[in-house]
């Protein structure tokens, strides 16, 4: 046999015991709903977006029934530059004025969304772009008046969300709420999360900037693979987390406490991550589970 074509049978036989390791994690998940929060760097690329948005359509036609939400931090922080508005922080939330509410609403509802909606289209996945205004999904209330017109999801309606699930569709959902007073900035991570609890969920997975949680700051080498539900409390009271860490952090023990199996935090800069981490057994991020029950 020449060399080629033993390394190609090779590479075929590898292919396919990445599928036959993938099917009890497509029969576990087929019929399931996966809310999946997408931002940071693996928007900006285009080959990475081309990534991300190829996996959800392959989760779709493995009958996953996922739902995408988004922010768009770089490209809020873009526009104000440009507007020559502030960009504040606080507790890992963004400070948001009438000035600036108008800049997250044109970024997330009339350019990142319809962008996302645009790609998925394209690529054949039929995806419907919402935000949590649109038939009062994400109702929310001012967080606190420092903040400005930052929101705290006080009710998720899935109702169009359902709908748009039911017809085949993807939803894909901009992080801007309604409040009795107008639209409300509402950090992604925890829109992703009031969903997630809302549509009772399996699991919520988070693309970020980073591999993981990890067990020091800074140090690669300390990525935790894995955390209960009870661990991730612990960690939240041990008052050592970033203050961008916080509301993530947050958002996944709100969710592990509302009954969603399984949250996940993996880089979305890393190629197909949602793919490895959701049909792999080694997986790439932290997955944040439900405790185990001893019998």
């Amino acid at each position: 046999m020449r060399k080629e074509d033993a390394r190609r049978r090779e590479e075929a036989k590898k292919k396919a015991e990445v599928l036959v390791e993938a099917l009890p994690w497509i029969h576990k998940m087929s019929g399931k709903t996966m809310v999946v929060k997408y931002g940071g760097a693996a928007m900006e690329d285009q080959s990475l977006c081309r990534s991300v948005l190829t996996d959800i359509e392959l989760l779709k036609l493995m009958g996953v029934r996922v739902v995408l939400v988004h922010g768009g931090g770089k490209a809020i922080n873009a526009l104000l530059s440009k507007l020559e508005l502030p960009v504040r922080f606080e507790k890992g939330l963004r400070v948001t004025d009438a000035a600036t509410m108008e800049a997250v609403a044109e970024v997330l509802i009339g350019k990142v969304n319809q962008e996302l909606v645009w790609l998925l289209n394209e690529y054949g996945a039929n995806a419907v772009g919402i935000s949590g205004a649109d038939g009062k999904t994400l109702k929310c209330h001012q967080v606190d008046p420092v903040l400005g017109h930052v929101g705290e999801v006080s009710e998720v309606n899935t109702a169009l969300i359902e709908s748009v699930l039911e017809d085949g569709y993807i939803p894909v959902i901009a992080s801007v709420g309604c409040g009795p007073d107008g639209l409300y900035n509402i950090n992604a991570d925890i829109a992703a999360s009031k969903i997630a609890q809302a549509l009772g969920a399996y699991t919520l997975a988070y693309l970020t900037d980073v591999d993981g949680l990890y067990g020091e700051m800074g140090n690669e080498e300390s990525l935790i693979s894995s955390l209960s539900r009870t661990e991730c409390h612990l960690i939240l009271e041990s008052g050592e987390l970033t203050t961008g860490m916080i509301p993530k952090i947050t958002s996944i023990a709100e969710a592990l406490d509302a009954g969603v199996h399984d949250v996940r935090i993996m880089n979305g800069t890393f190629p197909h991550a949602l793919l490895l981490e959701q049909f792999t057994d080694a997986g790439i991020g932290t997955i944040f589970s439900q405790d185990l029950v001893m019998g």
